[in-house]
């Protein structure tokens, strides 16, 4: 269960010499404006559990504050995110829905109605790798939830992948293949109760 909470990042990009521009550190601001941006996106997904296991799904996003990580057979299970609510469906389990504020979780930061990541104690890492920006965030007023690491190409930016550390100190990745984005997505898809994910894959 715990796995799949903490769900909520692509290879690095190969830039083509000498013709392709030089990648250069992303700043905060460009950051912040990209994601203040991002209203939907849809993306497949590849998530590595804390325990070194493989699972892939779907990821539909909805900013602000919604998000669904819909798993891929044979577990079917579901992240909901909606209502400030974080949600686990899994038909496998003989339990009812788990359920979690999303304040209380990193996943937070990102599905904000605005994204500052230049507020104070907010990032706490900001590197670069010569292809990626790497961005460390937690919330700066409970640290104790946990912290996320976002990884972002430049021209023009992208989210890539992240890594949710949580407070126990274990750790999920999301590699994200191809990010479409502006896409309209239902409202029922977010619904913790009832809603489906759409069948027709693009």
């Amino acid at each position: 269960m715990r796995n799949l909470l903490l769900s909520l990042s692509l290879p690095a990009l190969i830039l083509a010499a000498p013709l392709a521009q030089a990648a250069e550190k992303l700043p905060l601001s460009a950051i912040s404006a990209y994601l203040n941006g991002l209203k939907t996106a849809e993306s497949p997904f590849t998530q590595i559990n804390d325990d070194g296991t493989l699972t892939t799904g779907t990821l539909y996003l909805s900013r602000p504050g919604k998000a669904r990580f819909q798993y891929d057979p044979p577990g079917n299970a579901a992240v909901i995110v909606g209502a400030g609510t974080v949600v686990i469906r899994d038909p496998k389990s003989n339990q009812p829905p788990e359920s979690y504020p999303l304040s209380r979780t990193p996943l937070s930061i990102i599905l904000a109605s605005r994204v500052d990541l230049d507020r104070a104690n907010m990032v706490v890492g900001h590197t670069f790798d010569g292809t990626s920006t790497v961005i460390t965030a937690q919330d700066p007023d409970n640290p104790d939830y946990g912290r996320i690491e976002l990884m972002f190409t430049d021209t023009p930016v992208e989210l890539r992948k992240w890594v949710i550390h949580d407070a126990s100190g274990g750790q999920t990745t999301v590699i994200l293949g191809k990010l479409e984005t502006g896409m309209s997505l239902p409202g029922s898809l977010f619904l913790p109760v009832g809603g489906s994910a759409p069948t027709d894959k693009r």
